[in-house]
């Protein structure tokens, strides 16, 4: 059973990422604010659920929270300041479009940065704890879908419409095949060592 709050601070956000270990496409973050009163039996870790019960969440989160806001953070962003580093931007920006601004913030993972003074706490595996952050995890993984299958109309041959830029075999055999695009992140490992390309 997840719970409604980490502290007793009133307007307590929580913030999650989707991507982070993907090969192509942008790391995407999301912040919510829950009201005091929320509940909800099949929200969990995106990552436990279905892909229809994400989408049947989804308006559910985005009519029910006090604010919600999601933030993409593209390639070449991700290959200047790292991934880790994408990550957490990616949650800051979603944080500051929040209206009205949190009081407090809790963080899925174990890395954060300070946000204008807001405290903060990072809790490991907090989205399959903390409602806020699996609302978190279920937006950064909806509209991160969402665009993953917008840009497979474009390079159709890396099936991202399945994968979403995970390195699957059927991913990486696609690179070996055509090469990267200009989705693909340079700075990560894009095929293991021994299917290094001569580019």
């Amino acid at each position: 059973m997840l719970k409604l709050n980490y502290s007793d601070i009133p307007l307590e956000c929580g913030t999650d990422e989707a991507g982070r270990g993907c090969l192509a496409g942008p790391v995407t973050a999301a912040a919510v604010l829950l009201p005091p009163d929320f509940e909800n039996s099949i929200l969990n870790d995106s990552k436990q659920l279905t892909e229809n019960k994400r989408e049947l969440l989804r308006p559910i989160i985005e009519t029910e929270a006090l604010s919600f806001a999601f933030t993409h953070v593209f390639e070449t962003e991700i290959d200047e300041v790292n991934i880790l580093n994408a990550s957490i931007l990616a949650m800051q920006r979603s944080i500051l479009k929040l209206t009205p601004s949190p009081e407090f913030i809790i963080v899925d993972g174990n890395r954060f940065k300070p946000l204008n003074d807001i405290p903060f706490e990072t809790i490991i595996k907090g989205d399959g704890k903390y409602m806020s952050i699996a609302a978190a995890s279920v937006l950064a993984k909806t509209y991160r879908d969402e665009y993953m299958n917008r840009i497979h109309e474009e390079f159709p041959m890396y099936n991202w419409k399945q994968n979403k830029g995970y390195p699957t075999k059927e991913h990486r055999d696609a690179i070996m095949k055509y090469g990267s695009t200009k989705y693909h992140r340079k700075s990560f490992k894009l095929l293991p060592e021994q299917l290094k390309l001569n580019l």
